[in-house]
């Protein structure tokens, strides 16, 4: 059964991938691009898709060539909310039923995209921190062995792969081989990770991590990592980086504002439109909210742009260098946290 085609939420697989790169005119040396990762399943509602609409298929299509997911079994996946919302869409759509777990304080617009795909959540208390998500999911498959099909994004060799296999290539093409550093935050590190062994593969390319610089952030899908005995996922491999830098949530808030006001009345030049054409790209560049249309970029977004800052001051990127960072999703996911919900209607 489409739950999703029910709900009323367009799950259009065929627009995942090629992306389209936009031009940030960042105050900064370099030029900065931004791949536009809610192109992925963008006509879908709250904010479209995201970087996880990635994973989420390259993962589910492994499985079921493996027969290790099959009608009858249930999907289940923790996550702080992109993974999950995709995960739940696809999952949905393809007939299966779907649960995700998830910490009680996620965005409304993740909890709503999972919701309308018809999706079982299982709440965790934040306070307990995500480590105890993680813990509840594997809890319920120990009760239920036979019930589940887990497909584990925290190991799954698959995420770094599908990145690794899709966007280091379109990221490739599309700068012609001119990219001289990716920059992506670290939440499964399987972005980071496979898009930047895919881009060294292809050439001399810098890779740089960005984690939060507390344990008590607010940047959603990121994983603290710095210190303390937290979960680290088999699927973030740091001998890929080339550097690594962390990121407070103010500075992540301020970046994303400030990326929304550089736009203000303005048109983003489109440097590779993707799988679409440009009038369809600008369209859905920007989203409708209450004081009319915004380039709003998700908290991750604005923690990827602190990094490009923080690389410019440090001497790291410099005039002539081609910086490639990664907009995870769009900022309407937020339209009930401190970031954007002054911008919405309540």
């Amino acid at each position: 059964m489409d739950r999703g085609a029910e709900s009323g939420v367009v799950i259009d697989e065929s627009t995942i991938g090629e992306t389209p790169l936009v031009d940030l005119e960042l105050a900064v040396a370099p030029t900065v691009l931004g791949k536009v990762e809610w192109f992925n399943l963008y006509q879908a509602a709250y904010g479209g898709g995201s970087v996880k609409s990635r994973i989420a298929k390259g993962m589910l299509d492994v499985a079921e060539s493996a027969g290790d997911l099959h009608p009858g079994v249930t999907i289940i996946e923790p996550s702080s909310g992109n993974t999950g919302s995709e995960i739940a869409r696809l999952g949905t759509a393809r007939g299966y039923d779907v649960e995700i777990v998830m910490p009680d304080n996620a965005s409304g617009g993740k909890i709503g995209a999972i919701q309308d795909a018809g999706a079982t959540i299982h709440f965790v208390d934040a306070d307990e921190g995500y480590d105890a998500v993680i813990d509840r999911c594997e809890g319920l498959i120990e009760e239920h062995p036979d019930r589940y099909f887990r497909p584990n994004q925290y190991a799954n060799p698959h995420n770094p792969g599908t990145h690794e296999e899709t966007t280091a290539r379109e990221i490739w093409a599309q700068t012609d081989g001119g990219v001289t550093h990716f920059v992506a935050g670290v939440g499964t590190g399987g972005t980071v990770t496979g898009t930047g062994r895919g881009l060294q593969h292809h050439g001399e390319v810098s890779v740089v991590g960005f984690e939060p610089d507390e344990a008590l952030h607010a940047i959603d899908g990121l994983k603290y990592l710095k210190s303390g005995d937290h979960y680290r996922p088999e699927t973030y491999d740091e001998t890929v980086l080339d550097d690594k830098v962390y990121v407070d949530t103010g500075a992540a808030y301020e970046r994303a504002r400030a990326l929304r006001d550089r736009f203000d009345g303005r048109s983003i030049e489109i440097v590779d439109a993707g799988r679409y054409d440009k009038p369809t790209v600008e369209d859905h560049l920007k989203t409708s909210t209450s004081n009319g249309e915004e380039f709003l970029v998700g908290t991750s977004s604005g923690a990827a742009i602190d990094a490009v800052y923080q690389l410019d001051s440090a001497g790291i990127v410099s005039d002539g260098d081609l910086v490639v960072v990664i907009l995870a999703d769009r900022g309407d996911k937020y339209a009930d946290i401190p970031l954007w919900e002054e911008l919405f209607d309540p």
